[in-house]
């Protein structure tokens, strides 16, 4: 049991003015702590923006990927708009968690801490929202793309049958639910965990206040 643990467990059986007491020591332990979860999810997310950008470039010097993905897409304006808003989106989320951590780590006040505790759970809850909503919809837009510029894919789709067409709309809604709980597993793994962590330290300052 930690040092922060301790002084928790003592504050609880203590009487109304040795609470007082306690509640000064156990402040700064929830604010160093609060501070450095969101820290780690900063940096968490500064290695997400890196991940995307090595996944979406690196390909790029590769000849043959860009005239196959030219041939998929072709120079579509869509494509273009949804890549720069998915990048923009990142970099606010980057700075946001920044500035958070910055205001944690400045603040005095409990109650100062204790907002800035639940606008960094919004900050991360509507990021992962955006991202599991945007991975909901590029996959279809990516099979759509593929069926109408691939020729060879496209006169299978031309010719498929009732039955045929269903079974690929199927594939189609089965391979965006697995992307999808892939990757709210991992944001439930990474920022779930540090969230719940931020949620506990709320929890903690709260009884403070009362």
């Amino acid at each position: 049991m930690d040092e922060l643990e301790l002084l928790k467990k003592h504050w609880k059986t203590t009487t109304d003015s040795d609470q007082k007491l306690s509640a000064k020591q156990l402040y700064p332990m929830l604010l160093k702590k609060s501070s450095s979860i969101v820290k780690t999810l900063f940096y968490i997310s500064i290695a997400e923006l890196v991940f995307w950008i090595l996944i979406n470039f690196l390909p790029m010097l590769s000849s043959s990927y860009l005239k196959e993905l030219d041939q998929i897409y072709g120079n579509n304006l869509a494509i273009v708009l949804l890549s720069v808003v998915t990048f923009s989106v990142v970099i606010v989320f980057v700075y946001l968690l920044y500035k958070a951590y910055k205001n944690i780590s400045i603040t005095d006040n409990t109650k100062q801490l204790m907002a800035s505790i639940l606008k960094t759970r919004k900050i991360v809850k509507y990021y992962v929202i955006y991202n599991l909503s945007m991975i909901f919809l590029s996959v279809p837009i990516s099979l759509y793309f593929t069926s109408q510029n691939d020729s060879e894919l496209h006169d299978k789709i031309i010719h498929f049958t009732t039955s045929q067409t269903i079974v690929f709309y199927l594939i189609t809604f089965v391979l965006t639910g697995i992307c999808v709980l892939i990757f709210w597993l991992f944001y439930k793994l990474i920022y779930g965990i540090l969230l719940k962590r931020l949620n506990k330290n709320y929890l903690e300052l709260k009884k403070l206040e009362m």
